[in-house]
């Protein structure tokens, strides 16, 4: 039998499903459609029916398409935890104890890579942004370590974007775990040593001023 809301809106008893993760909780997927107001009446069942059955967090995956069940939720009790560029994750803690959700990434990783060739010769670049943009400063390719992407292929890969050099990687000479660096993030640095295999710079239009090698110290 179906039972009205006090605003109206319909509840058929059905409930939000979602697949158990490995910490007690519960992941609900949404992907279809659905009216704010029922979904906070499902939202509220599903709750109380999780609380009954001991569940922990439960995370609400909500996509782009669906930014207007966001509002609904969080008057609910979620909260934000991350976000990408296609989808919200919110979360929310139901026993009345402190939450152990872990927080979201805590670090971002980036590279620099040394090209050295036989005459010490070290690879050089002066960017066009940044901190050093204008100030004739050269210094190593660096970047952003991409999602499932190995260190040393991201510096491989960073040296041949803004300069067009493929190399082969040989170690990791140094890193560094630095903090507030990127929205209040920490970050981690990995300096690695790289071995030229072709020698014609062709520099990167859109980032790089110049590209050059130069005589090491």
């Amino acid at each position: 039998m179906e039972d009205p809301s006090e605003n109206g809106v319909i509840y058929d008893g059905e409930l939000l499903t979602g697949i158990d993760d490995h910490h007690g909780g519960l992941i609900v997927d949404l992907k279809e459609p659905m009216d704010p107001e029922i979904f906070l009446l499902l939202l509220k069942a599903s709750i109380s029916q999780w609380r009954n059955q001991g569940k922990k967090a439960v995370w609400i995956k909500l996509p782009i398409a669906l930014v207007n069940l966001v509002e609904p939720a969080v008057k609910e009790g979620f909260w934000y935890h991350h976000a990408e560029p296609n989808y919200l994750m919110l979360v929310y803690w139901i026993p009345e104890t402190t939450s152990t959700i872990p927080a979201n990434a805590s670090h971002r990783v980036r590279v620099g890579g040394i090209v050295l060739n036989g005459k010490r010769e070290v690879l050089v670049v002066q960017e066009k942004s940044g901190r050093f943009q204008g100030c004739g400063m050269w210094k190593i390719p660096t970047g952003i370590v991409d999602e499932d992407e190995d260190i040393f292929m991201a510096a491989m890969r960073e040296v041949k974007e803004e300069t067009g050099i493929d190399t082969e990687f040989l170690e990791i000479v140094a890193f560094r775990q630095s903090h507030k660096s990127f929205f209040e993030k920490s970050e981690l640095f990995f300096l690695c040593m790289l071995h030229p295999l072709s020698f014609d710079i062709q520099k990167q239009e859109l980032e790089i001023e110049a590209a050059q090698v130069i005589l090491s110290q």
